[in-house]
C-alpha cells in the first residue's frame, strides 16, 4: 500500500505550513514539535535560540509564509506491513514558482501524527527522475547496504564531512562529482580554513551524528535519490596566548560576549544526493546546515593568570 494518498499529504503539507507559522511568531517550541522532528526540528529550535541571543531592536519581524501544497511534486513510496511511512515532497514558497527545497515527511505512530523531519535547500529546480509505477507512486529502496547502488547513505555522509575537514581530498571528490553543492562545501574548507591567517586555526571534523535515518527512493535509470542527514564541528583557536576571538551577535545566545581563546561550532545539516546504479561518482543536488551550538573557554581574566 502507498504510505498515504496524494491528497492526504498535501493535507500534510498544508498543515505543517499553518502550525509552523504560529509557532515561529511566538517560537513556540512546543507546538513546532507537533509538525516537526529528527535533525529539522533541531534545526529550528537553534534558530530561535539564536533570535532569542539578540536585542529586541536587531530581531527582523517575523513574516508569515506557506508551501504551495496544490502543485508540490509528489514522491509518495509503497510500504509493506510493519514498514515506517514516510514520503517526499518538492515544495516552492511561491505560488507557481519551481521547486526550490525537497522535505520529507514521516509519520510518528506514538503521536498519530506526520511530521516533516528535514528539508534541503535546492541548487536547481531540475529534479531526478524518480521511478513511479502506474499509479503514480514511487518505490522506497534500501538507503544502506544496497549492492545495487554505488554509494550508500554512509559512504556519501562519510564523503560530506570529506568535503569540510579536507576540502574533499579522500574521498568527497572521488564520491561526488562536481556540483554547485560539493563545490560549496568544499568552498567552506578552503576559505573558512583560511580567514585567520597566521593569527588562529580553523579545523573541521565529524561530530556524534543523532540522526542516522535517511530515505531513498529509485530514479528511472535503476539508481537512487537519498536524503540523509550528518552532523559536524567547525572549531576556531588563536595561534598563541595573548589573542582572542570576540564572538559576533549571532553567538551572543550561547557565548554571552565573552572573548573565548577557541569556539567550537556544531552543527546539523540534511542533505540530498542522487546515486547511480553502476560504479560511476554521486551527485550532491544540495544540503542545507545550522548551527545548533556554540561553546568555548573564556579568555582567563588577569586575576586567573596571576
Amino acid at each position: 500500500m502507498p504510505a498515504l494518498r496524494a491528497a492526504q499529504a498535501r493535507d500534510v503539507i498544508t498543515r505543517y505550513s499553518k502550525i509552523n507559522n504560529e509557532a515561529n511568531a511566538d517560537r513556540d517550541r512546543r507546538l513546532l514539535d507537533t509538525v516537526e522532528d529528527g535533525p529539522l526540528y533541531a534545526m529550528s529550535v537553534s534558530d530561535y535560540t539564536e533570535t532569542e541571543g539578540l536585542p529586541t531592536a536587531d530581531r527582523k519581524p517575523y513574516k508569515p509564509w506557506s508551501y504551495d501544497s496544490a502543485d508540490a511534486k509528489l514522491y509518495i513510496p509503497r510500504v509493506g506491513a510493519g514498514q515506517d511511512r514516510w514520503f517526499a515532497a518538492a515544495l516552492s514558497d511561491q505560488k507557481g514558482k519551481a521547486p526550490s527545497r525537497l522535505a520529507v515527511f514521516a509519520e510518528r505512530p506514538q503521536h498519530k501524527r506526520w511530521e516533516m523531519v528535514s528539508v534541503v535547500d535546492l541548487d536547481s529546480p531540475d529534479l531526478p527522475d524518480i521511478a513511479l509505477d502506474h499509479d503514480g507512486y514511487a518505490t522506497a529502496v534500501a538507503s544502506d547496504g544496497n549492492k545495487h547502488l554505488a554509494a550508500d547513505a554512509k559512504l556519501l555522509r562519510a564523503a560530506v564531512l570529506d568535503n569540510f575537514a579536507t576540502g574533499g581530498t579522500n574521498t568527497g571528490t572521488k564520491v561526488f562529482a562536481p556540483t554547485k553543492a560539493s563545490k560549496r562545501q568544499i568552498e567552506v574548507h578552503d576559505k573558512t580554513g583560511t580567514r585567520y591567517g597566521t593569527q588562529g586555526t580553523t579545523v573541521f571534523a565529524g561530530a556524534a551524528n543523532r540522526y542516522a535515518d535517511a530515505y531513498a527512493l529509485k530514479t528511472t535509470d535503476g539508481g537512487a535519490l537519498i536524503l540523509f542527514s550528518h552532523m559536524h564541528t567547525q572549531t576556531d583557536a588563536v595561534a598563541h596566548s595573548g589573542l582572542q576571538i570576540n564572538p559576533g551577535k549571532d553567538d551572543r545566545a550561547w557565548l554571552h560576549d565573552v572573548p573565548r581563546t577557541s569556539i567550537t561550532y556544531t552543527f546539523v545539516c540534511n542533505d540530498a544526493a542522487t546515486v547511480p546504479a553502476k560504479a560511476e561518482p554521486s551527485r550532491l543536488t544540495g544540503y542545507t546546515c545550522a548551527r545548533t551550538d556554540v561553546s568555548g573557554p573564556p579568555v582567563p581574566s588577569s586575576s586567573d593568570r596571576a
